[in-house]
């Protein structure tokens, strides 16, 4: 069983700033590497503390034989984080779904390339039973540590039960969940069943609702077990949405967490901005059309930054639905200070990545 690395640990845990990593691509659906490498360079510059490579937002097409990238991405992104020689922490974590044998594949393909952990996806295995999906993490779990992730329906996740995270929690190489379910109900399941476990306090939680950033990090879960009250917060996150204007998402973040370690933050305000974070969420992940532009609205904003070249998907019908640019015109000009295109623009002319290669937090 390979073991987490100590420090990689203590930032797991303390929560940090985890961008889902998109693809960039050529219009002739070829990877654009050198944009593909700046993603990540931005990423690292603008402060995030990890990245998540492989994942929803890469796009899972990547894994089909026809298109075959999902070595490549992982190997770009490492090559990038080891070439910053960042004198901090960096969490890497690489996708992994699939069967029980493809799932084990991708851990060793993530381990070979140095990623921290795997972030475990039960998603299109409809067939499987919960009990056999705990034995797919455990054979995962002794390739490479997991971090558990619960995906919504409307992107190719399914509805797990709060027996089911219960038993996912014990499993001694987990170490993370992210949270994914865009539902109050289901949140509740997973950070009771954490709460209930006897690993509780060896598996950080990391918000993935999108639509509830804010409110997640600030709220106290608490439960009776055993006679005493035990506390779980989400520490971190693990987010699509980060993807985007992350040098203002990390400095939110820490907003956040400085107001919680004084205890004398200004709650109301922090919510009221997590309420604009939401505004903002919903027009990129296009949920007024069941999240069906999510991964081009992404690319929209990237593109428009000068990260990325265009908006192109593996899956040809992943674009841009009616009136979502001009709903990203909406929220960009109605919430400024939650972009970030000046940093962009610096990042662009190389000043930058220079600046904040060596970023502490």
């Amino acid at each position: 069983m390979k073991p987490l690395d100590t420090d990689i640990s203590r930032l797991l845990q303390q929560g940090t700033v985890i961008p889902a990593h998109p693809l960039a691509l050529t219009q002739q659906l070829q990877i654009d590497e050198k944009r593909q490498r700046m993603l990540t360079q931005y990423y690292i510059a603008s402060g995030a503390g990890g990245l998540a490579v492989g994942v929803h937002t890469t796009q899972f097409e990547i894994r089909k034989p026809e298109f075959n990238m999902l070595e490549s991405v992982l190997k770009l992104a490492a090559e990038e984080i080891e070439q910053a020689n960042l004198d901090r922490p960096f969490i890497k974590v690489a996708g992994i779904v699939g069967p029980v044998d493809a799932a084990v594949k991708e851990a060793e393909l993530a381990a070979q390339y140095g990623y921290h952990l795997g972030l475990v996806s039960m998603g299109g295995l409809n067939n499987y039973s919960e009990a056999e999906l705990i034995k797919r993490a455990e054979k995962i779990a002794a390739v490479i540590p997991v971090f558990g992730f619960y995906l919504q329906p409307a992107v190719g996740g399914r509805i797990l039960s709060y027996a089911f995270w219960r038993d996912f929690s014990d499993i001694t190489n987990v170490h993370a969940i992210k949270v994914a379910a865009f539902n109050r109900y289901q949140t509740l399941d997973v950070v009771r069943a954490v709460c209930n476990s006897s690993r509780r306090d060896d598996i950080a939680l990391y918000t993935g609702n999108d639509d509830n950033i804010i409110a997640d990090l600030v709220t106290p879960y608490r439960f009776p077990v055993a006679g005493k009250q035990v506390e779980k917060r989400f520490v971190g996150g693990l987010l699509g949405h980060w993807a985007v204007w992350t040098q203002r998402s990390v400095a939110l973040f820490h907003e956040v967490k400085k107001a919680l370690a004084n205890n004398n933050g200004d709650y109301a305000q922090l919510l009221s901005e997590g309420i604009a974070v939401t505004d903002m969420n919903a027009v990129i992940f296009d949920a007024r059309h069941n999240f069906k532009g999510c991964i081009a609205g992404i690319h929209e904003v990237l593109r428009r930054q000068g990260l990325m070249a265009g908006t192109w998907c593996l899956n040809a019908e992943e674009q841009l639905s009616p009136g979502q640019a001009e709903e990203i015109d909406r929220i960009c000009a109605l919430y400024p200070r939650l972009t970030d295109d000046a940093f962009v623009k610096a990042f662009l002319t190389g000043s930058t990545l220079q600046a904040n290669a060596s970023l502490k937090h």
